[in-house]
């Protein structure tokens, strides 16, 4: 017995001993973290604005002097005239130097004089994306700030819900402090301004790191005035999902990078010669034959996503059907289905002699059942996109030589007393074409949808009034930035949208001779000026190298260089943009988009010092 009560006794005092032992570790790990966190409020960076830089600093944090910030994200709020924003506002813009502190569930949002159902809707959703990019931003150490309140009043004048080349973006925002209370007004004429309203005020903030325990907190500018509209309608990214398929959750992430950055039109180049991915309910031999597997298809479900997930952000989807060149897999079951070759050329060999990128394959112009297929496709497209402000049929890279080698075209063509000459496929072509929108607009029922075209053969200044009419045919210009095409398409009166091929394409740099086009190359291209038939442009990821994985990397920010470029149009250049578009960056990526590094992290925190933005 006695035996049991020594070892019971040992055991107790050896439990003691441990516990005392676990005690002083974590007592010691405790003063070890509160000195990092004392060090860290006592010795770290802070920054103040002076001539329109933040500057760096070693002052102690406790003797911060006024107008000095613990975060470099706090001192560029204020610093220069426009901050933080971008793209720059097109207007009046007046931004206080004074900062405060705030919480999201402190915010209120007063739409009661917003009646409509779907407009109240509308701007409901946005204001719950707002708190989210908010508090994405802060993270999940965000303190609670009990004091400030904010209230933001929207107000829309029209009930217009319909977003393309007429739709008012414009918005004023005003911000006003008293006490606790800071109030915001955001009107506009549409909901899309109003949504880009938010935006704007989201950019007037930021984490602010001053505690002692590391954590972190928003603040806000106390007093604004922005009056803003942009200056191109169309803001366009074009992304390619044939060449590499991209989930859908890639799509939406882009999306929201590009509402961060006001863009308004994703340019969805969906089909290709190398995929049909996108599910036809009418025509549905067009995935199966089309797709790289069963799982990477777009199902109606999809498309029905991604259009609602873009417009809520300001973002239209624009789809194009390419054709007739690049139109290969998805393709090659129309003899099987008795319907003939809806397209020749498909995967010939050697490529080289028959298309421009294997694999090859074109639309065949001479047979009536692929007029047939295309009705059921377009209706099905109809019936899922908006197309008020176009839809986009292709047309470029048509290789004469695949034409030339089917006996049915060439046949074909004698019954229409056409040689074989280059302009006698000029008019097969634009034949194709002629057939391809009287079949759109009879599935549509009317002719009022601009259609979009590439800039090609056909739409050769010296000979597109033959064949296309620029009261319906929108061109869509991919040549060299000192190339006259785009002067003498306007000339002409016909609308263009400018996808500049040696500023904008942001594949370049990656394949053949081609040269990269950092973001500052992007945002100082420029567009004609004095033609009211510039319609904007866009920036082109076209997808043989990249994909889900390296596809954030390759488009931003540059693609967000090119938004403010034509948001604004500013005079200034890329140099003066530097600090902004930096800020920007870092944005995107606390939004969760793996955008690249445009500097070296000191670069960023001295500004001015490295160079290219004194």
């Amino acid at each position: 017995m006695w035996f049991l009560k020594i070892i019971f006794v040992c055991m107790v005092s050896l439990s003691l001993l441990f516990l005392c032992i676990l005690c002083l570790t974590e007592i010691k790990s405790l003063d070890n973290r509160q000195l990092n966190a004392n060090i860290r409020h006592e010795w770290w960076w802070t920054w103040s604005c002076s001539g329109s830089r933040c500057r760096r600093s070693e002052t102690p944090a406790a003797e911060l002097p006024s107008g000095t910030q613990c975060s470099l994200q706090a001192c560029r709020l204020t610093c220069g005239r426009f901050g933080a924003l971008w793209p720059l506002p097109t207007g009046h813009t007046v931004i206080s130097q004074k900062l405060l502190s705030f919480h999201t569930n402190n915010i209120n949002f007063d739409l009661s004089s917003i009646t409509d159902k779907a407009c109240h809707e509308f701007l409901s959703k946005a204001s719950q994306i707002f708190v989210q990019n908010l508090k994405t931003e802060c993270g999940l150490n965000c303190s609670f700030v009990k004091e400030t309140h904010i209230s933001v009043r929207i107000r829309v004048s029209t009930t217009e819900l319909t977003l393309g080349w007429e739709t008012d973006e414009g918005y004023t925002l005003e911000l006003t402090s008293k006490g606790d209370l800071i109030t915001v007004t955001i009107d506009a004429s549409t909901v899309y301004g109003a949504r880009h309203g938010l935006e704007s005020l989201s950019q007037l903030t930021a984490v602010h790191q001053c505690s002692k325990d590391g954590r972190s907190n928003l603040v806000i500018v106390s007093g604004v005035k922005i009056s803003d509209r942009p200056v191109y309608p169309h803001r366009g990214l074009l992304l390619d999902t044939s060449r590499n398929f991209l989930p859908v959750s890639a799509m939406l992430r882009t999306i929201d990078a590009m509402a961060a950055s006001k863009m308004n039109v994703l340019h969805w180049h969906a089909t290709d010669s190398h995929s049909f991915p996108l599910q036809s309910p009418r025509v549905p031999q067009l995935a199966k034959y089309g797709a790289y597997s069963e799982q990477e298809v777009y199902s109606t479900s999809d498309v029905s996503e991604l259009v609602s997930y873009g417009q809520q952000r300001g973002v239209r989807v624009l789809l194009e059907i390419d054709g007739p060149a690049h139109a290969g897999m998805g393709w090659q079951w129309g003899r099987e289905a008795g319907l003939g070759d809806l397209a020749v050329c498909v995967g010939w060999q050697p490529w080289h002699k028959y298309c421009i990128q294997p694999p090859c394959g074109q639309l065949n112009p001479a047979n009536p059942n692929l007029y047939k297929v295309m009705a059921d496709l377009f209706k099905d497209i109809s019936e899922s996109f908006s197309y008020s402000s176009g839809f986009h049929m292709g047309g470029d890279e048509v290789f004469l030589p695949c034409w030339n080698s089917s006996q049915e075209i060439v046949d074909w063509m004698q019954t229409q007393s056409l040689g074989r000459t280059k302009l006698d496929f000029i008019k097969a072509w634009a034949y194709y074409q002629q057939q391809l929108l009287r079949v759109w607009d009879a599935q549509v029922g009317h002719s009022k949808t601009p259609i979009i075209l590439w800039s090609s053969h056909l739409t050769d200044p010296a000979i597109i009034q033959r064949y296309l009419d620029k009261d319906r045919y929108v061109i869509q210009t991919w040549v060299e930035k000192a190339s006259d095409v785009n002067h003498l398409l306007l000339s002409l009166g016909y609308r263009v949208i400018i996808t500049t091929k040696d500023t904008w394409y942001l594949d370049h740099g990656f394949w053949g001779s081609t040269t990269y086009h950092n973001w500052k190359v992007v945002y100082d291209n420029k567009l004609p000026k004095g033609f009211k038939g510039v319609l904007g442009g866009e920036t082109a990821m076209w997808g043989e190298l990249v994909d889900q994985f390296s596809l954030d990397a390759k488009v931003w920010p540059r693609a967000a260089a090119m938004a403010e470029r034509l948001w604004a149009d500013p005079n200034s250049s890329s140099i003066e943009a530097e600090n902004r578009l930096r800020h920007h960056r870092q944005r995107l990526v606390r939004r969760g988009i793996n955008a690249e590094a445009v500097a070296p992290e000191w670069c960023f925190q001295n500004e001015g010092e490295c160079g290219s933005d004194r």
